[in-house]
């Protein structure tokens, strides 16, 4: 019988689900056909026509690729009201949809009317009698999961009840690549976080699994959808921990029928820069830490290595002698000015300057200021001097200055130690950028300055020049080499450019200092989303990083939430994790789980033979679980699993259901079940399945290895394995 009230009520849902397609592609159709009228404004014939084009063809583009990503699970709520307030029942979707007749047939799942699908509860039902959620795969609902809110309510007799519940009916669904929009089962006090005040700072706290990641990407669509203004003109800039991170959630902000965002991991926050390598932990905390923003300012002001040293010229009667003293006072006079590159349109007249304040002899003087200026502006060797002595330059450039020893030692003496050096000459002796050398790259940007673009205006030295550009001395964007040789690029857009509307941080509780100057210059004007949990932190001195997120948003009010209910780890999984947390001195915050699956953890000992019982793990969990597993080992340990891995014939590319990616640098494809990654690569992803390799390893990788274990063992939704 409960079958057949189940069908029933799927294939009801199945007939409304169908008439909202036919509107939606009768939408999608509209917008296509507002694209080709716009484009044929274009023949009108007058400057109007164009601007109505443009209006017209972007406005459509927008509402079709809403339309194109609203198409899996279109429909996903239903409300059924008490009768007096709403007699008709009232559905949630991931857009909202009109018919032919205006009539609203869809709400979207951002919108005020939809906030009490979310928000009402059997305490406070709110004039909701019964919640529903409907499961569907691609067009076709698969299943609906009722809550009945108001039992107590004269309608509620003639509703039936089906399923166990969505939210217990969402966290038992296995996990596949990448994470799910949760828009159908987001619970009360996240919903308070998504809707927050859109001014300041929202902080979203909480322990592992509830929910802080997936709360925090529905609350940049609500804001777009909020005042899309101001944030799709300004722009939302989302940056999680990694790529492997960033990638897990690409999909949920489409998914939500926003596509105006940017998200970028720690090593892609600078325009034109992608990192994905990290540095050793000893290397990671000296590059991270604060003191590196004054080596840093102290290298900008460095000469630039090779430049000419001296200058000399005789002229009329004099000798004129730019000696080390001189040329000092000189970038000493610049340098109080403003950024390094900023001055470029300054320096010949700064050296003109200094060098006739030599001019002693009569004849000299007799020519005055102005004769003496073109003079100069048209010897080749002065102009060659000028341009060497001061040239333009990137922050790629000038941090590869720190290779030299002599030059470390100079800008780091007081700043960093001898070891702090040696550590960092190593690390930039290696092979390409860090992760943790993309904020030393930004701080230097900021330092040295744009490059100014050359104007009329900048031509006030000379009025004639004869045969000498002045354009290699007051502008590098035409100038074809910097002074190591290499190609010259001008930026790409200006420093000011760099604002977003909006900045969300995940895991912020691992940004280091730097990381924290590098995105708070992204933020100066922005409202902000931070989500993060102190006691999953890998940075070792939580004091400075806290310094610098002050910083970051100093005079922005603060709204604050925290998550409390554990929604990932089964009860058995979370209370392991707990218990190493309590056991080992973590200061964690501790949400309750609310499921139980009745499969404890296990600990295996791998003994001689590492790799045989981390084999029969794996080979026990991926059987056990349908989707996702995860191998989580050693940083050094990671090309010896990996070639493990490769060699397991049960896991190799072409066995049934169970593909390996041997590289967690790699984005795995949405068929991978099983994937090799270190404990840092886990931050913030989740899978059905971990199987954990030697963790007394892990916790003994870096000062905060502890606490990186303790972000492992909650990574687990069913089966938790550890193999010691």
């Amino acid at each position: 019988m409960a079958e057949q009230v189940e069908q029933r009520e799927i294939a009801a849902e199945q007939a409304f689900v169908d008439r909202v397609y036919v509107q939606l592609e009768r939408s999608a159709t509209a917008a296509a056909q507002l694209a080709t009228e716009g484009h044929g404004r274009a023949h009108l014939g007058h400057e109007g026509g164009l601007v109505e084009r443009d209006a017209m063809v972007f406005q459509a583009a927008r509402r079709i690729a809403q339309l194109d990503a609203a198409h899996e699970g279109l429909v996903f709520g239903r409300l059924d009201l008490d009768a007096g307030f709403d007699p008709e029942p009232r559905y949630i979707g991931r857009i909202g949809l009109r018919d032919d007749q205006r009539d609203s047939i869809l709400i979207d799942w951002r919108a005020p009317a939809a906030a009490v699908f979310y928000q009402a509860t059997a305490a406070d039902p709110q004039q909701v009698v019964r919640r529903r959620v409907l499961r569907s795969e691609h067009r076709t609902v698969v299943g609906v999961e009722d809550e009945l809110l108001d039992a107590e309510n004269p309608a509620a007799a003639d509703l039936p009840v089906v399923g166990e519940g969505a939210l217990m009916a969402q966290l038992s669904r296995a996990r596949d690549r990448s994470m799910h929009s949760i828009v159908a089962t987001i619970q009360a006090e996240q919903d308070r976080a998504i809707r927050a005040p859109g001014r300041g700072v929202v902080s979203i706290s909480g322990g592992p699994g509830t929910g802080k990641t997936v709360v925090a990407l529905h609350r940049a669509a609500y804001l777009l959808y909020s005042d899309r203004r101001r944030y799709e003109g300004g722009g939302v800039l989302v940056v999680g921990p990694s790529g492997v991170f960033m990638r897990y959630i690409e999909r949920v902000l489409p998914s939500l029928g926003e596509t105006a965002i940017a998200l970028r991991s720690l090593g892609e926050v600078v325009d034109g820069v992608r990192a994905t390598r990290h540095d050793e932990p000893a290397v990671a905390d000296v590059k991270g830490s604060e003191r590196m923003a004054e080596l840093v300012r102290r290298t900008a002001r460095q000469q630039a290595p090779g430049s000419p040293r001296e200058f000399s010229v005789f002229w009329r009667d004099d000798r004129i002698h730019l000696d080390q003293a001189v040329l000092g006072r000189v970038r000493r006079r610049l340098m109080t000015q403003g950024p390094r590159n900023r001055q470029l349109s300054r320096v010949a007249a700064s050296l003109l300057d200094a060098m006739w304040r030599q001019v002693r002899g009569e004849r000299g003087r007799e020519r005055g200021r102005e004769y003496f200026d073109e003079e100069m502006l048209s010897n080749q060797a002065f102009v060659d001097f000028a341009v060497s002595w001061w040239p333009p330059l990137d922050a790629l450039t000038v941090l590869g200055w720190l290779r030299d020893p002599e030059l470390l030692a100079r800008v780091g003496d007081g700043v960093v130690s001898d070891e702090d050096q040696r550590l960092l000459a190593k690390s930039w002796n290696g092979s390409g950028l860090s992760v943790e050398d993309v904020p030393l790259l930004d701080e230097l940007r900021y330092a040295l300055g744009d490059v100014p673009q050359h104007t009329e205006e900048d031509d006030t030295l000379v009025a004639s020049r004869g045969d000498v550009d002045l354009q290699e001395l007051t502008t590098a964007s035409e100038r074809e080499y910097a002074p190591s040789g290499r190609a010259w690029a001008p930026p790409t857009h200006r420093i000011e450019d760099d604002g977003f509307a909006h900045v969300l941080i995940d895991e912020a509780q691992d940004l280091t200092p730097m990381q924290w100057r590098m995105v708070g210059r992204r933020g100066r004007g922005a409202s902000w989303t931070i989500v993060g949990d102190p006691a999953q932190s890998s940075w070792p001195v939580p004091e400075e990083s806290a310094r610098a997120r002050a910083e970051a948003l100093a005079g922005k009010a603060l709204h604050e939430f925290h998550l409390s209910t554990n929604y990932r780890n089964s009860s058995e999984i979370y209370e392991y994790a707990a218990a190493y947390a309590r056991r080992v001195g973590l200061d964690a915050d501790l949400p309750t789980a609310v499921r139980s699956t009745g499969e404890a953890p296990r600990e295996v000992v791998g003994g001689d033979d590492l790799e045989s019982a981390t084999r029969e793990a794996v080979a026990r969990t991926a059987g056990q679980v349908a989707g996702t597993v995860a191998m989580v080992v050693p940083a050094a340990r990671r090309s010896e699993v990996n070639a493990w891995l490769a060699g397991w014939p049960e896991f190799a590319d072409d066995a049934p259901g169970a593909r390996s990616a041997v590289d967690s640098s790699v984005a795995p494809s949405g068929e991978d079940r099983i994937v090799v990654l270190t404990g840092l690569d886990t931050k913030g992803l989740e899978f059905d399945g971990i199987v954990v390799v030697r963790p007394d390893e892990i916790e003994a990788e870096s000062a905060t290895g502890r606490a990186t274990l303790y972000v492992v063992l909650t990574r687990a939704t069913q089966l938790l394995t550890t193999v010691r």
